[in-house]
């Protein structure tokens, strides 16, 4: 399921075969610290080296590119392979032809896109890292790579699993992940039987980000609120606006950091599992507001991004 024109490549690239691993279930009871620096971005195999990846590289063909913002593209690509699966929150190492540099990328889809049209997608912003680089200056549809999915910090809850409620934290590009886990709770929601498989409690983001231009997939975050809104809510803040918040996002938007008082409402140390990713003074802050609400640390799963 290896691209020809990658084989050479991965078999000449510094370390790939340390990180082969067998298979193991994923466990979302853990935590994991995902170390993203601007300094160190070339050493995405490196700093991954002992956490769960799939064994097996799989081609994937671009098959859309969107501008999501001014400075994320998201990348819709094709994984034709029937073994090719993923888990809401993982990320993927991206291989691409002619570049040194091996990428790391949160999938930001759902599971049940992948099921049902064999699609995966990528929100990726730009930066001068030759992985993203490449996708903002030379990726085109119809491009080819490959790609291997890893990654401990999920949401893939069994049937006999207990309900739990979720509570989401994103600060700018982390949303990615918590997007996918998003959008498979509204999945399990709309497709889940009584007795026959697990349905998610309640389920609230809380999305930080500069002003709301940078807020990705907004418009559809909003969709499945108002779809599901028994079940499914969210607060975006903006910490720098400069601008008119649009009409249709006002309703759910607060200025401000996310603060102690806003997770408040939506913590019950029975019940609570909150997933964070963000920068790390987020991330940290986040986490001791939640201690001090009751929540226990192993209720707390975070992803680090700098």
């Amino acid at each position: 399921s290896v691209p020809c024109f990658l084989k050479t490549f991965i078999r000449s690239f510094t370390g790939v075969s340390a990180v082969f691993r067998p298979a193991v279930l994923c466990s979302c009871k853990g935590i994991e610290t995902r170390k993203m620096s601007s300094k160190r971005q070339t050493d995405h195999l490196e700093r991954t080296a002992s956490v769960y990846r799939q064994m097996e590289l799989f081609s994937a063909r671009v098959c859309d590119i969107v501008n999501e913002s001014d400075t994320v593209k998201r990348l819709r690509l094709e994984v034709p392979h029937p073994d090719f699966k993923f888990r809401a929150g993982q990320w993927v190492d991206f291989f691409i032809p002619g570049v040194d540099t091996v990428g790391g990328f949160s999938i930001c889809s759902s599971p049940g896109l992948l099921q049902r049209e064999g699609i995966i997608e990528l929100a990726v912003k730009y930066t001068r890292h030759p992985p993203a680089h490449w996708i903002h200056t030379q990726c085109s549809v119809d491009s080819e790579v490959a790609v291997r999915v890893g990654g401990n910090f999920c949401f893939d809850p069994q049937p006999s699993d207990p309900v739990l409620d979720l509570l989401l934290v994103a600060g700018g590009v982390g949303i990615n992940p918590l997007y996918s886990i998003l959008l498979h709770t509204a999945d399990l929601l709309r497709h889940s039987s009584p007795g026959h498989a697990y349905r998610p409690g309640r389920t609230h983001l809380c999305y930080s980000a500069k002003n709301t231009k940078d807020l990705l997939f907004k418009n559809t975050i909003v969709d499945i609120c108002h779809e599901l809104s028994e079940k499914i809510s969210c607060n975006f803040h903006e910490t720098q606006q400069s601008s008119d918040i649009e009409q249709e996002i006002q309703p759910y938007t607060i200025s401000g950091r996310i603060s102690e008082e806003v997770l408040r409402p939506h913590v019950d140390p029975k019940r609570t599992m909150c997933y964070l990713c963000g920068p790390p003074p987020m991330i940290e802050k986040v986490s001791a507001d939640l201690q001090r609400l009751g929540l226990s640390e192993d209720k707390i799963l975070f992803e680090k991004w700098w």
